[in-house]
């Protein structure tokens, strides 16, 4: 049924009482929402200089990457419990040489670094060179989970596990990493198994959240990001780099644990499932630092930093 209201005209008959009654009893304005107390936290800084030994963990040599380049050396941090094929297929490939003398052969703006064989020459020993997608898993039932309270529109819940950005769906039990900047995945072609470890690429750009359980992560760069970055901008289609001369050698990757131990880069990722890290978390959704205005209350689960330092000398 039509409304009296549906083109926007008041009848004479009822704009008249309508006039009378606000003559009567005047409107009143809305009652002005309560401000909040501001919440007492600290900022970042602060955070992080008040933490404790035990708010960090180790990298595990076992699950961690060396990738050097000429300018430097890229340090990955290997997550087997979201990708244990993919991680365990990975470091098979790096045991046997496979990644030495290939080359980051993409650089897309805003997007990733690729690299593998562009040629499609190099041989596999004993690697496999495709496996089963993990774009998610069903998460051992000890998996540590710091849930952020923040909508998120890609997943039914968002938070941190073990020093990496994740999703999940509590209902169906399964649980992914998330594409954040410095996030390593493995490249695949349109079959969902037609990835395993070849092709690897890291997140350079704006959080590519389309792409979570679309394609298999497996670890975040703790250091090095700045050799993935600065790298020019292919000019081919997907930022392919047209010419062989343009490719970035890669010397060599290994996994630190077959590094001596005196040659290894001793690091620390900060726990994510402390109050510590949860105070971090609320200095990001709350800023604290007196250059800042205005105070949305609210952080991104891409947004949230997770850090990594040098290893205390004690430590070492």
């Amino acid at each position: 049924m039509q409304s009296f209201f549906s083109h926007g005209v008041m009848p004479v008959a009822l704009l008249a009482t309508a006039l009378s009654l606000g003559a009567c009893k005047p409107a009143e304005p809305p009652a002005a929402p309560v401000a909040a107390a501001p919440p007492q936290i600290k900022d970042m800084g602060t955070v992080l200089a008040e933490s404790l030994s035990a708010d960090w963990r180790p990298l595990d040599p076992e699950n961690t990457l060396y990738m050097d380049l000429e300018k430097g050396r890229v340090i990955i941090d290997m997550a087997p419990a979201f990708a244990p094929n993919h991680v365990a297929n990975i470091k098979a490939l790096v045991r046997e040489g496979y990644f030495d003398g290939l080359s980051i052969m993409r650089t897309q703006e805003n997007y990733v670094v690729q690299w593998g064989d562009a040629d499609g020459r190099r041989a596999i020993k004993a690697a496999a060179r495709n496996l089963p997608p993990e774009f998610a898993v069903t998460p051992p039932a000890d998996l540590p989970f710091t849930k952020l309270d923040s909508v998120d529109g890609y997943a039914a819940e968002v938070g941190f596990s073990g020093g990496f950005p994740m999703g999940r769906d509590p209902k169906a039990g399964l649980a992914w990493l998330a594409h954040c900047y410095s996030m390593v995945g493995v490249g695949r072609d349109t079959a969902p198994d037609s990835g395993g470890g070849t092709e690897l690429y890291a997140v350079i750009g704006h959080a590519p959240r389309q792409l979570d359980r679309n394609v298999t992560l497996f670890g975040r760069v703790v250091r090095g990001m700045e050799f993935f970055t600065t790298l020019p901008r292919g000019t081919g289609p997907l930022g392919f780099y047209e010419q062989p001369s343009e490719r970035v050698p890669v010397k060599s990757i290994k996994v630190a644990a077959d590094v001596p131990e005196s040659e290894r880069v001793r690091l620390e990722v900060m726990r994510t499932d402390t109050p510590t890290f949860s105070a971090l978390v609320d200095s990001r959704r709350h800023r604290q630092e007196e250059w800042f205005q205005y105070d949305p209350g609210h952080v991104e689960l891409c947004n949230v930093p997770i850090p990594v330092r040098d290893a205390p000398a004690a430590a070492q």
